[in-house]
């Protein structure tokens, strides 16, 4: 699929919405990418998340994502892989494994996220990993947001990367018309 195709079948399935969105940062766009939407059609996820493999390194032992975003595609992906899957979830603001989640020294992991726009909570992942000593081969995504500015010092894979333009809100044209305002996304909370 090219990049043209992948946007279509996004705006098709609602993964990309338009209206007027403030986002977890707190600025506003006029676009927003909810991967979510794409595992409401497991097959369809499936067949997208496919395409992502072709551009990983081989020798995965583990997928490894943050929670919320990354658990179903880093699912999905271990799946396809036919390897082990565990998530990283907030504890009193801290990423954490929990649940009896646990990598050992030398284990080889893909750290994976639905999309990354500043690559914050799969950037703690990875020093998660780092710390238990796994060899982190690289993360990977479905969407990349971040116009070049996610930089992980490991191999960065991305299936589409797509660029949207965000305001502060005292400059928002949306604002300006009235047009009324969705928090969409897994933090209702801003952070400026």
């Amino acid at each position: 699929m090219t990049n043209q195709e992948l946007l279509a079948e996004f705006q098709e399935l609602g993964v990309l919405q338009s209206g007027h969105f403030k986002l977890t940062s707190g600025l506003h766009s006029e676009q927003y990418m909810q991967c979510a939407k794409l595992f409401e059609y497991p097959r369809k996820a499936a067949e997208v998340v496919k395409t992502l493999i072709p551009k990983l390194p081989e020798g995965i032992d583990t997928v490894i994502a943050p929670a919320i975003g990354g658990v179903t595609v880093g699912y999905e992906l271990a799946r396809l892989l036919g390897c082990r899957f565990i998530f990283a979830e907030r504890q009193d603001g801290n990423m954490t494994f929990r649940r009896g989640f646990k990598l050992r020294p030398g284990e080889k992991v893909l750290a994976v996220e639905d999309v990354v726009t500043t690559g914050g909570s799969v950037r703690e992942v990875v020093d998660l990993a780092k710390e238990c000593g796994a060899d982190v081969l690289g993360i990977a995504t479905i969407v990349d947001r971040s116009q070049g500015t996610a930089v992980f010092g490991v191999p960065f894979y991305s299936l589409v990367s797509v660029e949207i333009t965000a305001y502060k809100p005292e400059k928002c044209p949306l604002c300006r018309e009235g047009v009324a305002l969705q928090t969409p996304g897994s933090r209702k909370t801003s952070r400026g």
